[in-house]
């Protein structure tokens, strides 16, 4: 049996953050400096990319996803799990049960109360840095992305933005804010150029060397219906 990519849409657009959101160019310059901190988006991609220099972490998620042509808002919560180089585990608790793991080749998505698990290719949806992917290997954003800092950041965050090298299906551009006094990336806002958006704000981050690779694979229970992606 087989389902739709808006399904997948629904279900994945995934990137929460407090206030205005937007999704435009408001800077020019890849090197503007953000408030007086005197750092260069290199210098706060170094500082990233060292932070996240561990196999894996784990994290508390808000999620808020917003499709414009349909004007629907979900919003969501769970926990969600990272392993070099391209390994998730997302756990949704509200509204509904869910998990959507990734070992970098399969993708399950698993709905416990409705006794359903649906396939798909990992590649195919979260490829490119797509659906935050690039937070399973951070230095994909250098690779992927072409990134600047935004001027709407604060003085407890750097705001980067990126735009894909190449163009990506379903991504236009993404917004990191990371903290200044950890270089932690709490929220992530993803944006197409339908006008969707999804928006993530990540808190009790704890990087971990002892992520087991069996998180990262679902065994489907016995009885469970089979669904497979249209890809």
């Amino acid at each position: 049996m087989k389902t739709s990519r808006l399904f997948i849409l629904c279900c994945m657009l995934m990137l929460v953050c407090p206030g205005n959101v937007f999704c435009e160019n408001p800077s020019k310059s890849p090197d503007i400096l953000n408030g007086n901190s005197g750092l260069t988006v290199a210098q706060v991609l170094d500082h990233v990319e060292k932070r996240y220099d561990v196999s894996g972490f784990s994290a508390r998620f808000d999620q808020e996803s917003t499709l414009k042509a349909l004007q629907i808002i979900d919003t969501a919560e769970g926990n969600v799990f990272f392993k070099r180089p391209s390994k998730m585990r997302w756990v949704y608790e509200k509204p509904y049960r869910q998990q959507i793991i990734s070992d970098g080749e399969t993708l399950w998505i698993y709905r416990p109360d409705e006794n359903q698990v649906t396939l798909g290719q990992s590649p195919s949806f979260f490829g490119d840095g797509k659906g935050a992917s690039f937070l399973a290997d951070i230095k994909l954003i250098r690779e992927k992305f072409i990134a600047e800092l935004d001027h709407r950041g604060s003085d407890t965050y750097y705001r980067l933005k990126l735009q894909p090298k190449e163009k990506i299906p379903d991504v236009s551009e993404i917004y990191l804010s990371v903290t200044k006094d950890t270089f932690d990336v709490v929220r992530v806002v993803t944006c197409n150029s339908y006008g969707d958006k999804t928006l993530i704000k990540f808190s009790g981050i704890e990087f971990k060397q002892d992520l087991d690779d069996s998180q990262f694979v679902f065994e489907v229970p016995e009885g469970t219906d089979i669904l497979t992606f249209d890809q």
